[in-house]
């Protein structure tokens, strides 16, 4: 009686709901909305992006709290400012959620017997964050130190971008374009196996549209006021 015990368990243990990784692949639950998942799935990826800047998220709170903006302070490094410091807090998120979403979407995948299914959206997120961060790196970092001038300058804009209508919409609707139509290599990178094929693709329209989004901000085509400071 003991074989059959065994052999009743095992198959259920290998069918246990994997909740704490759907819960992370669905962007605790965005997935599950019956209409454009992935949509949806991009607009948690542009909140994230948001709450994971240290200046972007001051200026939100100072504004809904303190009714004006908030001193900033520059960081240093050897006694040199270093604004690309301010992007430290957005690159280790944006590496967290990378990393979480190759497990949490892998193991998904596998508990649904789908090579991506569809409430899988933890790769839009990915993919979305990484459009707004990578448009608004420094093309110097990590080794370029700014004078304290052009750091707060540096600080200021990389936050009012991720506040600027135009640029989120414009990075929106690129990533979503990009996501869609999987210009080379995207395909070829949905077939990596598990998680990777998964986030990979998504990724790679994230550069793309980052690239498109960074000649944008270059040729001035969304400019903003920051007089609301």
């Amino acid at each position: 009686m003991t074989p059959n015990t065994e052999a009743t368990a095992a198959p259920q243990a290998l069918t246990k709901k994997p909740r704490l990784a759907l819960a992370i692949a669905t962007a605790f639950g965005v997935g599950y909305i019956p209409k454009a998942p992935g949509t949806f799935g991009s607009l948690v990826g542009i909140i994230l992006t948001v709450l994971t800047h240290p200046i972007s998220l001051l200026i939100i709170v100072g504004k809904l709290f303190f009714h004006g903006g908030p001193g900033i302070d520059i960081p240093t490094f050897r006694g040199y400012s270093a604004p690309v410091l301010f992007l430290v807090p957005s690159l280790v998120a944006l590496m967290i959620v990378a990393l979480l979403g190759v497990c949490s979407s892998s193991r998904a995948a596998t508990y649904a017997g789908l090579d991506d299914p569809q409430y899988v959206v933890i790769d839009e997120v990915s993919g979305m964050h990484l459009t707004l961060v990578l448009a608004l790196m420094p093309v110097g970092l990590p080794t370029r130190l700014l004078p304290a001038g052009d750091a707060s300058v540096f600080a200021l804009y990389s936050a009012f971008s991720l506040l600027n209508w135009k640029y989120v919409l414009m990075g929106f609707i690129l990533f979503r374009v990009f996501d869609i139509w999987k210009p080379w290599p995207i395909r070829r990178l949905e077939k990596l196996p598990g998680g990777w094929g998964i986030m990979a693709d998504d990724w790679m329209a994230g550069i793309y549209a980052a690239i498109l989004l960074r000649v944008a901000l270059h040729f001035g085509l969304l400019t903003f006021h920051i007089g609301w400071v």
